[in-house]
């Protein structure tokens, strides 16, 4: 027997006639907790590197256009190339949704790296340019879950990357759409990639030296974000657009998810060589 939701609308509110949508207040709410949460880390006595509030803006000025600009742009180029090619305007249109955690990962990379050489070249911070941004990296490491679960909250809220069709007894039928039981896959990723990746990581930045090796936790997050993406991904319905990439089922997330795990392998290599 599954379990009937209503639906809930994708808008959360209206201000003078402009929607305010539940998956825009889940990247505001993300960058609101992620913001604090990284002012607390560097305020620690132990943090690696310290940012004054100034950097800390610029920096965050930064990460957002990364996560807008590499998410946009990694959903274009990953998952739906040849229809943006033939409406080359819809790619600015983001309210329509389609974004990839995996591109806005390489946004965060190359802002934070932006930064670092900004920060190194006009003095604002010495230890060089690598080291400077895998620092950030592996704070950010642990701050990233956050945002991960309130977007995976969101795809829920908007019926968006559901599951495949199963007779699991918590399978999902939202109200009114004419559709069969289905796994509630974006919550299984908000309790994988969000809840339990944090405790993960803010453990072993807690509790372990891992911090003093400047990429490690950054190259740990690659892993294990990784390997619960390819294992979620197992009871997520493959995008339409694209389906399934081969006749055994691989889809296009557990591809890139693959491909990034073993960046992130090589991150944590080299960091605990070289200390």
């Amino acid at each position: 027997m599954a379990i009937v939701i209503n639906p809930i609308s994708p808008v959360a509110f209206s201000v003078f006639g402009l929607d305010i949508r539940w998956y825009a207040l889940a990247y505001v709410a993300a960058f609101v907790i992620g913001y604090f949460l990284l002012r607390y880390f560097m305020g620690k006595n132990d943090s690696q590197i310290k940012l004054n509030k100034k950097q800390l803006d610029d920096l965050f000025t930064a990460l957002i256009l990364g996560v807008i600009i590499g998410g946009r742009l990694g959903y274009v180029l990953f998952y739906n190339l040849s229809f943006f090619l033939s409406h080359p305007l819809e790619i600015f249109a983001v309210w329509h949704g389609g974004m990839s955690f995996h591109g806005g990962l390489i946004g965060v990379i190359v802002a934070t790296f932006l930064f670092a050489w900004n920060q190194n070249k006009s003095g604002g911070l010495s230890g060089g340019i690598y080291k400077t941004a895998f620092n950030l990296l592996d704070i950010m490491a642990v701050v990233a879950p956050i945002g991960l679960f309130f977007g995976r909250i969101a795809n829920f809220i908007n019926m968006e990357v559901m599951g495949r069709v199963t007779d699991v007894p918590w399978a999902v039928v939202f109200a009114g759409q004419p559709d069969l039981p289905r796994h509630p896959s974006p919550l299984y990723e908000a309790a994988t990639e969000g809840i339990l990746l944090f405790i993960i990581m803010y453990c072993l930045y807690k509790f372990t030296k891992l911090r003093k090796y400047p990429g490690a936790l950054g190259g740990i997050l690659g892993m294990l974000y990784a390997l619960f993406r390819i294992f979620c991904e197992q009871f997520r319905a493959p995008d339409v657009q694209i389906g399934f990439l081969t006749s055994w089922g691989l889809t296009m997330g557990q591809l890139l998810s693959a491909v990034m795990f073993v960046a992130g392998a090589l991150i944590f290599s080299i960091a605990i060589k070289k200390k």
